[in-house]
């Protein structure tokens, strides 16, 4: 095969890759860019500012069996890095120590969305009937119902830690039928 035909066939199913859904996100990914300056860009982590830092790290081990993956000192702060049973692609960093401001917090998703600034982070999961029954199993703080938003093709819920901060619980479902 010469390297013209290799390439135009590499091409050709990139091309058809595109056109169909990724079964991970549910979405026709667009071609990465690995030529672009900042193609070594990828997410890490997310901190979140916790008052205690003994009792968010055991309620991230605790109810959602995140693993520590490195704990450190920086100034008047107790600092964590946690991931999630089974990937160590997406970490959870929290902070503890130093002054804090009270967080509001909400007793439905709409209330949440009054405020400015970040608002959540998003765990995929398989079966989110499942998790959810787990989760509250768990006594994990439900933030409103499972629901089906059929733009992003996708089953949410949102839980809350102790202190408000929200996580969006996704299950990507590909089946058109879903009107849950």
């Amino acid at each position: 095969m010469t390297m013209i035909a290799a390439v135009a066939m590499v091409l050709s199913i990139n091309k058809v890759n595109a056109q169909h859904k990724d079964e991970t996100t549910g979405f026709n990914m667009p071609n990465l860019n690995p030529s672009s300056p900042l193609a070594d860009i990828s997410g890490n982590h997310i901190g979140i500012r916790v008052p205690d830092y003994e009792a968010a790290k055991k309620w991230w081990i605790d109810k959602l069996d995140f693993r520590v993956i490195h704990e450190w000192l920086y100034a008047d702060e107790k600092l964590a890095y946690l991931a999630p049973a089974n990937d160590n692609s997406f970490w959870v960093e929290i902070l503890a120590g130093g002054k804090l401001k009270p967080q509001p917090t909400y007793k439905d998703l709409a209330e949440s969305l009054e405020e400015p600034g970040f608002h959540h982070i998003c765990i995929h999961v398989k079966n989110i009937e499942k998790t959810v029954a787990e989760l509250k199993r768990r006594g994990v703080s439900m933030v409103g119902n499972i629901f089906y938003l059929k733009d992003i093709t996708r089953k949410l819920a949102f839980i809350a830690d102790p202190w408000g901060n929200l996580i969006e619980l996704s299950e990507v479902i590909l089946d058109k039928e879903t009107t849950n």
